[in-house]
């Protein structure tokens, strides 16, 4: 039997294990921290469960089809949980707009914004439906090893015009303003800015719209537990507490995992779900040809890092939606600080998420959970000390949402917590605080991206992040599929008849 190993349990991570685990190459799993989960970690803390991470599942297709490869059913492991509107969208003079599912009862809001938007906003939709049918379902779990794979679907693409940015395709359809915003800021939950991010990106707008926005009951660490049962059950091996301290190469093969407690493990194949630079620098950084690939890396553009704070309050906010998107007085001139520093923006745009409002059982009774995250530079981008002004952006943020959005929030304050761009450094190895890895710029995507397959140590694979398709759930679980694929051929493995419907 074939053995594997997978560094990392991120969402990526667990969907590989369980990938090779189904097709019956004995699998390991090994995770540095006391949870399951990497970004999607969760904290329990004074009666409240805070999810620490991604909170928009999007694509329940993708991850119905890991639990049915071994004839397991995704609801007998976890329930998901239908949030509509998906997002609240406010802005500071007072205008509101649901971003919901019913389709009248968006184009009514749009009408009523701006008439012609309603006519533009379809053929939008219907732009970002042909993305979504290119780039998604047809590439998203497709492995481009070469510069030829990609430009074989170069037409396709080019004629969809995927060069131009999320914003600037957006503003042959939508004119309003805040409707342009309303429409472009997805990029930013992968790590991309609108202005910049290429126009593919806006297929994340026809994904929800098909499947619409789901959170598992007891939070999205409910999914990761779940993700992680399954494994085990079909006979995985999942080692908390291990982080890993090398990969050892000989014959230009990936051959032992080394943790760093000294224990080794032997395998036929590595597939790292760890941050890329990490992986090349620190893992394999005593191989040669990975050294060099490191240092290659740096060199790249990685995406901002991300500032959040937990909270739970002794009273409930019924008027507050599960998902709320709360703009600041700038837009283009916030994210270009955002992306490029050098300093902490002086104003903030904020995703506000209160899982409370779909299942209360995450906070005592009669009380609200929230997180709040702030896009902020990478610490590349802006040499910020946030043991020193973590606490005082915090305490800014909160005076903001009180003034506005929760009145009494100091008062009724019961617990908090923060995680900054350095945690996202110590805590998840993220090179410069990148939260979601490289950028998902049109010279960074695609072949141009770390490839799901080394280049150089032919059993060595990437997922998650910072391989293609890129981030969010729905691309890294798309990393999982692309990469499976590469191993299970490479390992004469044969993958399970489910997983190619």
């Amino acid at each position: 039997m074939s053995t594997a190993a997978v560094i990392g349990s991120g969402f990526g991570g667990l969907a590989l294990a369980i990938r090779l685990q189904s097709a019956g190459v004995q699998t390991r799993l090994f995770e540095k921290r006391d949870r399951l989960g990497g970004r999607a970690y969760v904290y329990q803390q004074d009666g409240f469960t805070f999810d620490a991470g991604p909170t928009v599942v999007t694509d329940p297709s993708a991850l119905e089809e890991l639990f049915t490869l071994s004839g397991a059913k995704l609801s007998d492991y976890v329930e998901l949980l239908n949030v509509d509107p998906f997002y609240r969208l406010l802005w500071e003079d007072g205008y509101t707009f649901d971003y919901c599912s019913d389709e009248a009862g968006l184009l009514e809001q749009i009408r009523a914004k701006n008439p012609p938007d309603a006519e533009g906003y379809q053929r939008f939709h219907e732009y970002s439906l042909e993305l979504f049918r290119e780039g998604y379902l047809k590439l998203g779990a497709v492995p481009f090893l070469n510069f030829w794979s990609m430009i074989r679907v170069a037409p396709q693409l080019i004629g969809l015009q995927s060069y131009r940015s999320v914003y600037d395709r957006l503003g042959d359809f939508v004119k309003d303003p805040q409707l342009r915003q309303a429409f472009s800021f997805h990029t930013l939950l992968v790590g991309g800015d609108p202005f910049k991010t290429s126009a593919i990106y806006a297929l994340i707008h026809a994904l929800e719209r098909k499947w619409g926005v789901w959170f598992p009951r007891g939070g999205t660490g409910a999914l990761i537990a779940g993700m992680g049962r399954l494994f085990t059950d079909l006979g995985g091996e999942i080692h908390m507490n291990a982080p890993v301290k090398e990969v050892t190469v000989e014959d230009d093969k990936a051959r032992d995992v080394i943790l760093e407690n000294g224990e080794r493990f032997s395998v036929d194949a590595v597939a790292s779900n760890a941050d890329i630079v990490h992986t090349y620098e620190k893992l394999l950084g005593k191989t040669p040809s990975a050294a060099r690939k490191g240092r290659q890396l740096k060199g790249k553009r990685f995406s901002n890092s991300l500032f959040v704070a937990y909270f739970g309050l002794k009273k409930k906010h019924p008027n507050i939606a599960h998902h709320s998107i709360i703009f600041g007085p700038r837009y283009r001139e916030l994210i270009s600080e955002i992306f490029s520093g050098p300093e902490l923006p002086e104003d903030f745009s904020l995703y506000l998420h209160r899982p409370t409002a779909t299942d209360p059982a995450l906070a005592p009774p009669g009380c609200d959970g929230f997180y709040v995250l702030s896009p902020v530079p990478n610490l590349g981008k802006a040499k910020i000390d946030w043991s020193v002004e973590g606490p005082k952006y915090r305490d800014r943020i909160f005076t903001y949402l009180e003034e506005r959005y929760i009145p009494g929030l100091k008062e009724d304050l019961v617990t908090s917590r923060i995680f900054t761009p350095a945690d996202f450094e110590t805590e998840l190895n993220a090179h410069l605080g990148s939260a979601f890895s490289i950028e998902p710029i049109l010279t960074q995507s695609a072949f141009f991206r770390v490839h799901n397959r080394d280049d150089q140590i032919p059993n060595l694979y990437f997922v998650g992040a910072g391989t293609h398709p890129g981030a969010g759930i729905p691309g890294v679980v798309g990393s999982a599929k692309a990469t499976a694929g590469l191993m299970l051929e490479d390992l004469g493995a044969a993958a399970p008849a489910k997983a190619a419907e």
